[in-house]
């Protein structure tokens, strides 16, 4: 199966010239819910990980205990709640049988809960440059890995995020089972296994990034078009950076004005590695949405523009950021 996203509603560098070598190649991944394996690239999937090669863990979030949820109980209640609004009721009847709604009482409060040593760190995602071929790496690489804390840190209030580059064939000894954690701080930072129907679009920057005077005259252009047209093309939504997850491309800019970004380390460029975003798309950016997928929309959280059940500040999207220099330098993370 394919993810295809519809053509653009019109070719905007033939009305903004100036807009042609801005252009950018992103990888919109198309994650659906699924059960990938250690060989398949994916989002919330298992990793292929050496047995002898620690797992990462927090050294923010250890025990003896911490305030959270129980991951199995998250699961569960979202498996829970997906089949109680797939089934038919009486009108007025509850959503939810009364041994249901224990279950996801339980798994909606946060109590403490033992741990053990550090919290483990969840699998994000796993790209194969087989799957990816645009996956920035370092040499003689081939896999990318992402993993987090699931609780928010305090530096950007988004779970911390380590990165992995492997080649898959010095991988003989795969782990099995992966450490998990006993607790989460957030539930939104807990992916469903997801597979990926990678797919190459053209890009250009958001408004924010553009110089000012070409963003007054694509306002204006807007403004002149849109009228009472409930379907009128806008440059932001329509036409410059696509929603949901990707690798490369340019950045969402969106409740923040651009700022300069550097390495950490060098001071060198970095460039964006992968946007990890909680939705494919949504009501302002439903173009996006995959001809595939016509018959749905983007506001259902069991539907498939949602299906990594994951939530970045509450609607927004984390990118990630690697030096143009150094893979082995530390990479940025930012909220947009």
């Amino acid at each position: 199966m394919t993810r295809t996203t519809p053509p653009r509603p019109l070719d905007v560098t033939a009305l903004f010239p100036e807009l042609a070598p801005l252009a950018r190649t992103a990888v919109r991944l198309h994650p659906r819910a699924g059960a990938p394996t250690p060989a398949d690239s994916s989002i919330g999937g298992p990793l292929l990980w050496p047995a002898d090669e620690p797992w990462p863990t927090c050294p923010e979030h250890t025990g003896p205990w911490q305030l959270g949820l129980v991951p199995a109980d998250v699961r569960l209640r979202r498996r829970i709640l997906t089949e109680a609004w797939a089934r038919p009721r009486p009108e007025g009847a509850d959503l939810l049988t009364p041994d249901e709604r224990v279950i996801v009482d339980r798994a909606t409060k946060a109590t403490r809960i033992t741990l053990d040593g550090e919290v483990p760190m969840v699998p994000v995602a796993q790209l194969y440059a087989s799957d990816v071929p645009e996956l920035p790496r370092p040499d003689g690489t081939d896999v990318l890995q992402v993993l987090w804390c699931p609780f928010d840190h305090p530096e950007d209030y988004l779970p911390l995020t380590k990165l992995r580059w492997r080649t898959a064939a010095d991988v003989t000894d795969p782990l099995d089972p992966a450490p998990q954690p006993s607790v989460i701080g957030n539930d939104d930072y807990l992916p469903e296994p997801c597979v990926l129907y990678p797919e190459q679009v053209t890009e250009y920057p958001a408004p924010h990034e553009l110089p000012e005077e070409l963003a007054e005259r694509i306002e204006a252009w807007e403004e002149r078009n849109e009228g009472n047209d409930e379907d009128a093309v806008h440059y932001q939504y329509d036409l410059s950076v696509a929603p949901g997850n990707k690798v490369g491309g340019h950045a969402p800019w969106s409740f923040s004005d651009p700022f300069p970004m550097a390495c950490p380390e060098c001071g060198s460029a970095v460039r964006p590695l992968l946007t990890i975003d909680g939705a494919e798309w949504d009501g302002g950016s439903g173009s996006w949405r995959p001809v595939e997928d016509a018959d749905h929309d983007g506001h259902h959280s069991d539907g498939p523009a949602c299906a990594t059940c994951l939530n970045i500040g509450r609607g927004y999207c984390m990118q990630l950021y690697v030096c143009t220099v150094s893979y082995d330098h530390p990479h940025l993370q930012n909220m947009q």
